[in-house]
């Protein structure tokens, strides 16, 4: 009689036989980028924050990526390429704060996962390139099997443009900050200092002690061009409180580079002056740049607390402002985009426009804009001094680029926005 065995395979090649399998690969792929997801918003969220914060930005991207896991091995091949190719930009989009860090200041919390999902995105995507590739069809004619490629080809390359390319804006924006502190050039000698705001976060800066009485916010953050107005400022008597906005620096919180919530941290700023000796609680300003511009703006539309606010290269902050602005549908759909995946990302609504909240200023205000600025500044700029109702000033200054008039005309600039704060915040002081 003879016997016959069985001889099984041993789990090791098991596990290799299921890793070939590349609809069990492009799983696993998915779910490491899931896992990240998860990491980032509920394990390990940024500090000052909490998981019940994130649920948004936390739940929709998992249940889009269990999802895709799920379905993934009953598509047909076209549709699982598509997938994977999507998969696969996600989990390397996740990884740019990863990345971000350790350019600037190495590997922190959740940045090992999201190094994980940077690995299972490429590997996604050369997934995606393998299933196209062995599901290319060899049957039909010729001309028409390149002509197929081309247009396949050119709907995706505008698809990333219209999609994927706001979808990647919004989503650096809501997660890749200063993370370096610069080393302080302000000319007289400073604190540091620490204060709260109405939600919880601690914000950390400096403050330059005033002597004449009156104290001005720049804004956001420590960074050689919001220094550089502060040593003017400093020079001619004023106070002034430089800090990191939430997300950054030092400071807590969810980085949101188009400012949203940032009028929080300038509220908490304000508060923090109102109690300083030697400030008047009745003369404090801020000088915003760029998107602090715009956030000077909704905090001075929501408090009387700011007197006198200057606003330097404001333009906009969400789709909101393109359609109060009237300007092109090809604007609209792409900032569309871009403001729904800020609004994911970020657990937030979109501000209000910013020329709804021009007219609600009380205090003066004073707009600047670049001659050579960004193309959406002149017109925004004008329209904004158009509805202001309180004391109001505008000044294109000739030759600068983009909140560059302290660089293009330094001996103008210091006169005009010095003076400018001297008529506001010092006149029958």
């Amino acid at each position: 009689m003879v016997s016959i065995s069985h001889t099984h395979p041993s789990p090791a090649a098991r596990a290799i036989g299921w890793l070939r399998d590349d609809v069990h690969l492009a799983r696993l792929a998915i779910g490491v980028v899931a896992l990240h997801v998860v990491d980032d918003n509920f394990l390990q969220p940024n500090p000052g924050t909490t998981a019940g914060g994130h649920l948004v930005s936390g739940l929709v991207p998992v249940a889009l990526l269990v999802t895709a896991g799920a379905l993934y091995g009953r598509l047909r091949p076209g549709a699982r390429a598509v997938i994977a190719f999507l998969a696969g930009f996600f989990g390397m989009l996740v990884a740019i704060e990863a990345l971000h860090h350790t350019r600037e200041g190495g590997l922190v919390a959740d940045d090992y996962t999201g190094l994980l999902s940077l690995v299972a995105g490429i590997g996604l995507i050369a997934i995606g390139g393998v299933t196209l590739w062995r599901s290319r069809r060899r049957d039909d004619r010729v001309w028409w099997r390149y002509a197929r490629r081309v247009l396949l080809a050119v709907g995706a390359a505008v698809v990333a443009s219209v999609v994927l390319l706001p979808v990647t804006i919004a989503y650096v924006a809501t997660h890749a900050s200063h993370v370096l502190v610069p080393s302080a050039d302000l000319g007289s000698s400073f604190e540091d200092v620490r204060f709260s705001t109405s939600d919880g976060l601690r914000l950390e800066g400096w403050y330059v002690p005033s002597r004449n009485g009156a104290a001005v916010i720049a804004f956001p953050g420590r960074q050689p061009s919001v220094q550089k107005r502060a040593k003017v400022l400093a020079r001619h008597g004023y106070g002034v409180l430089l800090f990191d906005r939430r997300g950054e620096g030092e400071s807590e919180g969810d980085p949101n580079l188009f400012g949203w919530q940032g009028e929080r941290d300038i509220h908490a700023a304000v508060r923090f002056l109102q109690g300083r000796p030697g400030v008047d609680p009745e003369r404090i300003g801020g000088i915003g740049l760029s998107v602090g511009g715009e956030m000077m703006i909704e905090a001075a539309a929501e408090s009387t607390a700011l007197e006198a606010i200057v606003s330097e290269g404001a333009s906009g902050r969400s789709v909101r402002d393109i359609l109060a602005n009237g300007d092109g549908w090809q604007d609209v759909l792409g900032n569309g985009i871009a403001t729904a995946a800020t609004a994911v990302f970020s657990n937030n609504v979109p501000p209000a426009d910013l020329k709804s909240l021009v007219p609600k200023i009380s205090g003066a205000v004073f707009f600047i804009y670049g001659e050579r600025g960004q193309p959406v500044e002149e017109p925004a700029n004008k329209a904004f001094f158009a509805v202001a109702r309180g004391p109001k000033e505008l000044w294109e200054v000739p030759g600068s680029g983009h909140i560059g008039g302290i660089d293009a005309q330094p001996e103008a600039y210091e006169r005009r926005v010095v003076g400018f704060f001297d008529r506001a915040l010092l006149q029958g002081a």
